[in-house]
């Protein structure tokens, strides 16, 4: 199967894979470790929280999706604030990780490459970029599996995409569809993006535009129909909205005019080559044996390979 049309044939689970490592990370303790003594807490857990994954929704296809970019320069010129607080390094761009984690990311990717799990990261893009388009170019049922609300903005029930949320864990995900949105923010899948550009994420850097939260945003996104329908009546003077609204609109001109941009998941990455189908048995057996022994892997990897095991 090619990455043309990955979803056709049964459901493609795609894993926002450094949320999961990340959520792992915090969630296993770091007395979880390698017989040298590093922690491999972030690694085992990823791999049960994968091993579940596979147990539970049996996908046909599966994608660890990863930030090759985690704050794209392109993101970056449109809104220097974007993940800026986030950065450990300024001259280098680094991300701030945990130091225990940090040594753990490579460790990750060689055992998912061992598995023969597709890992999937495009340099300029976030995994969040991946996910979208893929999702996009998907035949067949999509779940993604992400700790990140962005994703939301991909919800399609017509096209079978929906969001696997562990708020509670990955055994027990929020199932994330249009009617989960539209009861939790008042507005539809189509419009979170605009929603969450009105609103603004201190998490991410994004300022929003002042006096508007999460309930005015969705009330004008809904009344208006989009972040244009809520920027043309700050300019009409006929419409309901009143004048400190329409000036903080207007003063959140050349936020708005770029934000769009910036929130929007790209749907048209230029992905390279790769085999989405589930793994049966190890794409390399000698190297996953290695890597096992030498980070003590145990039960963790034994539950991952009889989940494989048994989905094929």
């Amino acid at each position: 199967m090619s990455d043309q049309n990955p979803g056709s044939g049964g459901g493609l689970l795609l894993l926002d894979t450094a949320s999961l490592y990340f959520r792992a990370y915090f969630g296993v303790p770091e007395s979880v470790k390698a017989p040298d003594g590093t922690p491999v807490n972030a690694v085992r857990g990823l791999l049960d929280f994968i091993a579940r994954l596979v147990a539970d929704h049996s996908p046909a296809g599966l994608v660890a999706c990863m930030d090759a970019d985690w704050r794209p320069q392109w993101r970056v010129e449109l809104i220097p604030s974007y993940k800026a607080h986030r950065v450990a390094d300024a001259s280098e761009g680094i991300e701030e990780v945990p130091d225990t984690l940090s040594p753990q990311v490579p460790v990750i990717e060689a055992v998912l490459d061992a598995l023969g799990i597709a890992r999937v990261g495009v340099p300029g893009y976030e995994a969040d970029d991946v996910i979208g388009t893929l999702a996009a170019r998907a035949a067949g049922r999509v779940d993604i599996v992400t700790g990140d609300r962005d994703l939301f903005q991909l919800v399609d029930d017509a096209r079978g995409v929906r969001v696997l949320f562990p708020r509670k864990g990955v055994g027990d995900p929020d199932v994330v569809d249009e009617a989960a949105i539209e009861e939790r923010y008042g507005v539809r899948a189509r419009q979170y993006a605009d929603f969450a550009a009105l609103r603004g994420d201190p998490s991410d850097g994004l300022p929003g535009v002042k006096g508007i939260g999460e309930k005015t945003a969705a009330q004008l996104v809904s009344e208006y129909g989009d972040l244009a329908g809520v920027r043309a009546a700050a300019k009409d003077p006929f419409s309901r909205l009143t004048p400190a609204r329409r000036r903080n609109i207007a003063a959140a001109a050349d936020y708005l005019d770029v934000a769009p941009a910036v929130v929007a998941v790209a749907k048209d990455v230029p992905l390279p080559a790769f085999d989405p189908a589930v793994p049966s048995a190890p794409a390399a057996p000698a190297a996953l044996e290695s890597l096992a022994q030498t980070w003590g892997l145990g039960g963790s990897l034994t539950r991952l390979l009889a989940a494989l095991a048994a989905s094929g």
